[in-house]
């Protein structure tokens, strides 16, 4: 999937460029300026060289050559940026997996991520409602260094499978054989679902998964909608 350009990055080319355009035609400006007058004080008996003169056209002609070369890049800037939207219509109707702050409980499951920055003997993952509150502590046997994928069954401590559409979200301790904590990171909940729609109404391509607006970016997966099939097929009566 290729990866939109920002629209603060285009505004920051967009400003270089015409901030360009305003130095070079001010240069312009005072270069024909001083050769006006060069040409009106010249010394009949010596006039100014025409090769010099030529030279000096020649250099202000590449530069201006320079600056159309400039706006054929801000174009192409501008497709790049457009590029996320484009990628999130062919989009719709699909499910998609994506990364998120929370992860919402579905079909009795959520998923979560992180990653850790070495491999620990101790392992506590707290999975917290809406509200902060620790509905389930678990205790993951992989422990290794690097990311991390938790699948929760949507049960609480007490074994009480909670209801569909919660939101969550999880918090990762994890300590060495020294007992000093080992740095966590990139902890995020995972939302799927088929996207309904895209919107770009703060300058970022968001799809629409069951109401929530999700970046582009954080897509990570995408797979064919399922669909249902009607069978015309009936049951044929007992003789």
């Amino acid at each position: 999937m290729a990866m939109p350009v920002s629209s603060q990055s285009t505004s920051s080319v967009l400003d270089r460029i015409n901030n360009g355009k305003k130095s070079v035609a001010s240069n312009t400006e005072t270069f024909l300026k001083l050769l006006t007058t060069q040409l009106k004080n010249q010394d009949p008996l010596s006039p100014t060289d025409t090769t010099q003169m030529t030279q000096q056209i020649t250099q202000m002609t590449g530069v201006e050559q320079q600056l159309v070369t400039n706006d054929l890049l801000a174009a192409l800037v501008g497709m790049n940026t457009g590029t996320g939207l484009s990628e999130g219509v062919s989009m719709i109707g699909k499910q998609v997996t994506a990364t998120t702050d929370t992860s919402t409980l579905k079909n009795g499951k959520a998923t979560f991520s992180w990653t850790q920055a070495g491999g620990s003997t101790s392992l506590t993952v707290e999975i917290k409602n809406a509200a902060g509150k620790v509905v389930r502590t678990l205790k993951p046997d992989d422990q290794k260094s690097g990311n991390h994928t938790i699948t929760w069954d949507g049960k609480d401590d007490a074994g009480v499978q909670l209801d569909n559409g919660g939101v969550y979200t999880i918090k990762v301790t994890a300590k060495g054989a020294d007992a000093k904590d080992i740095k966590v990171t990139n902890i995020k909940g995972r939302s799927e679902g088929v996207v309904t729609a895209v919107d770009n109404s703060t300058g970022q391509a968001k799809v629409i998964i069951d109401g929530q607006a999700i970046p582009i970016d954080n897509v990570i997966g995408i797979t064919a909608a399922a669909t249902t099939t009607t069978s015309d097929q009936t049951t044929p009566k007992a003789a």
